[in-house]
């Protein structure tokens, strides 16, 4: 049975603009608006972010000094009230609250204008550190008005949520709305998961969810409500990530390959090195895939240097066997080249000549690489976004393999994949980037994955060093010296010019400086993002020929090229940088058989730890684990380029249970129901289509 407060008012549902409801208005719904709440059901779910502890309450005659700078939570009576000027101007308002055991101040530093909201009489709770202006005296972070002269003290404390906010709206203004429109919203609830599913995760049932996060007895309520909005969302996301899986493989006919074990093996008996036992694993997953009649959608995760490339090579060949054509897509130009020259001198014993098509060729040039591949006379292509442009055509495509997939938007790497007009070509993405459990499930659901977890031997080792401004002089001689050795080195900088607002060295100032005054008559150049592609080309390819030996760069060479005479690497503010892209940095040395040094040179003030963290491993799942737990999912899940997927509730460090059954669910309710079309499950469709800007789109897209 409701309560009068829960009754449901005629009219109200949880589509109501946010303009109507209790205590809002127009004005407000436009403040509410800049924090995506526009609706009865965004307020709903704009759960608190954290909540402030208040449920210890302690004797004001027991708030003593010994506590003093810890926070402490009082509940007493408004005995007085006051604004008092101070000599710098400041205006303080303050109160003396009193409880049976004694009297405390409570002082707000330039805020007068409380005196409006806390009158004397009023029951007032009062959260915050302990302060001595002139005595003891309570700062309160948080407060809120309990009640009048009539009202009696609580038993205990409470738990007070704190919401995002904006300007013009505080976090106390907030939770008033909440709590003028919570009772009536509440009832309107209705559970969209299945009854199974919330039993696998033991969460509690919707509306008894969001009225725990945002009316919580205790931080245990709190997190109670917060699992289940965790788990719905991870399920949501994952059915997406299913359903756009399911389509990628099944909505056309996949090409079934047979391993003929001709160019393959005359291709491992040929290699200068034996594949690593993560090759032969990787090779193996990828085999079964196609040969199977369902495409193959992978992606092949490995860290710098574990051999993506041959690897690829392989299935390549299983497609060229199997009277197909296979295309290798790389973001750049010179990355395209160094992928081509590597296929060229790894498939010279075999007779093959994989072709080369990217935007700087002549018009003649590519127009006949254009003919050969529509006739079918050519079988290997490498290529950049040329291979995507509409003029482009294969006789028969059978695998598409796209390097450092995350640097081509999701459509990009469809245009490739359909460039079969038959047949569905299997999808081989590649990428350095290695990738933690908890990332891959909630990244890359709709991909099976393959990791190459193992160097090949003979790799040579990075060492990483940290060394502050007294040392810069020794390690310019280092450079020096490793110069003169015949090698090459990278510095590298977070930034390109300098700003009033960061105080960081920039690359291109000091591109000049160290040509001038550090290493005259070394070729120094320079490489960052805002140069067109043609010159970081240019430039790059100087590098690579040793015509440039030291070169000043920004992370436009995270994704680069292999140059395994470099054997040096500077990284200056590398607390700038998350540690998986100074990982992909270090990446960029020790790539030949010498020594390589990755040395970092931290700015003033910058935290140690975690680049000691950094420095001691090589390991890079390890790091970029780290970097989840540091970075958050947020920043590291934006360069799928699907349109950042954002969390709100859920939490890797708390949840990894939850995504993993999420991720198990989603892929059975996706294989039994590919539409997911049972009444069942019509509310979870329902509510992918308001989360996801193309949630819906995947569950009317038709396979043909």
């Amino acid at each position: 049975m409701r309560s009068a407060s829960s009754r449901t008012e005629p009219g109200l549902r949880l589509e109501t603009p946010a303009q109507f409801l209790k205590g809002v208005g127009g004005r407000r719904a436009e403040l509410l608006a800049r924090l995506g709440v526009g609706s009865a059901r965004d307020l709903l779910y704009h759960i608190p972010f954290r909540y402030l502890d208040a449920t210890t309450v302690t004797p004001i005659g027991r708030a003593r000094s010994g506590t003093v700078g810890a926070d402490v939570t009082v509940v007493g009576r408004v005995v007085s009230t006051g604004v008092i000027p101070t000599r710098s101007g400041l205006r303080v308002f303050q109160c003396v609250l009193q409880d049976d055991s004694g009297l405390i101040e409570c002082g707000w530093p330039g805020r007068p204008f409380l005196q409006r909201h806390i009158s004397k009489g009023a029951l007032l709770l009062a959260s915050g550190p302990l302060r001595h202006f002139h005595g003891k005296q309570l700062q309160p972070r948080e407060w809120i008005v309990l009640g009048g002269e009539e009202d009696e003290p609580p038993s205990r404390g409470m738990v007070l949520p704190v919401y995002r906010s904006t300007e013009g709206l505080t976090v106390r203004q907030l939770r008033g709305l909440v709590e003028k429109n919570l009772g009536v919203l509440l009832p309107l609830v209705e559970e969209g998961l299945p009854a199974q599913w919330r039993q696998a995760a033991g969460v509690a049932a919707l509306p008894r969810a969001l009225q725990l996060a945002h009316r919580p007895a205790s931080l245990a309520d709190a997190e109670v409500g917060r699992r289940r909005l965790a788990f719905e969302e991870l399920v949501l996301l994952q059915l997406v990530l299913a359903r756009a899986r399911w389509l990628a493989k099944r909505s056309r006919a996949g090409i079934r390959f047979e391993v003929k074990r001709d160019l393959t093996t005359r291709l491992r008996a040929h290699l200068p090195f034996e594949l690593t036992s993560a090759q032969k694993r990787c090779l193996r997953e990828i085999v079964a895939d196609q040969t199977s009649p369902v495409r193959m959608h992978r992606l092949l995760s490995g860290d710098v240097g574990s051999g993506k490339t041959v690897v690829a090579l392989f299935a390549m060949l299983v497609a060229v066997e199997n009277d197909c054509q296979a295309a290798m897509m790389a973001p750049t130009e010179i990355l395209a080249e160094q992928h081509a020259e590597t296929l060229t001198r790894l498939l010279a014993p075999l007779g093959l000549l994989p072709e080369l098509l990217v935007g700087r060729l002549s018009g003649a040039e590519k127009a006949a690489i254009r003919e050969r591949l529509a006739a079918g006379a050519t079988p290997l292509v490498v290529g950049t976004h040329a291979l995507i442009q509409e003029d482009v055509e294969f006789k028969r495509l059978g695998l598409a393999v796209i390097d450092e997939q995350h640097r081509f938007g999701v459509a990009q790497r469809a245009l490739l994949a359909q460039k079969n007009a038959v047949e569905g070509p299997d999808v081989l993405l590649l990428t350095a980037t290695p990738i933690p459990r908890t990332l891959a499930l909630a990244t890359y659901g709709d991909l099976d994955i393959s990791r190459l977890d193992e160097l090949p031997p003979g790799r040579g080792r990075v060492r990483t060093a940290i060394r502050g401004e007294r040392s810069r002089a020794r390690v310019y001689d280092f450079v020096r010296a490793e110069v003169a050795a015949g090698r090459q080195a990278y510095v590298v900088y977070p930034v390109i010019d300098e700003s009033e607002k960061l105080d960081l060295r920039a690359a291109a100032k000091m591109a000049v400086f160290l040509a001038k005054e550090i290493f005259p008559g070394i070729a120094v150049g320079l490489v960052h993002g805002r140069l067109p592609a043609e010159e970081r080309d240019v430039v790059m390819r100087r590098f690579r020929s040793n015509a440039i030996r030291v070169l000043v760069a920004t992370t436009v060479i995270e994704v680069g090229i292999d140059v395994p005479n470099a054997t040096v690497m500077i990284v200056e503010h590398p607390e700038r940088f998350g540690l998986a892209p100074l990982h992909q940095l270090r990446g960029r040395i020790g790539r030949g058989a010498a020594a390589s040094h990755c040395i970092l040179m931290p700015g003033e003030g910058a935290s140690l730890e975690r680049l000691r963290r950094f420095a001691a491993t090589q390991d890079g799942l390890r790091i970029a684990e780290l970097d989840l737990t540091e970075r958050g999912y947020g920043e590291l899940v934006g360069a799928k380029q699907a349109g950042p997927v954002e969390l709100r509730y859920a939490d890797f460090g708390r949840d990894g249970d939850l995504l993993a059954l999420a991720h198990r669910l989603a892929r059975e309710a996706i294989a039994d129901d590919p539409h997911l079309g049972a009444p069942a499950l019509r509310p979870v469709v329902a509510e992918i289509g308001r989360r996801f800007e193309r949630g819906l789109e995947l569950f009317r897209a038709i396979p043909g």
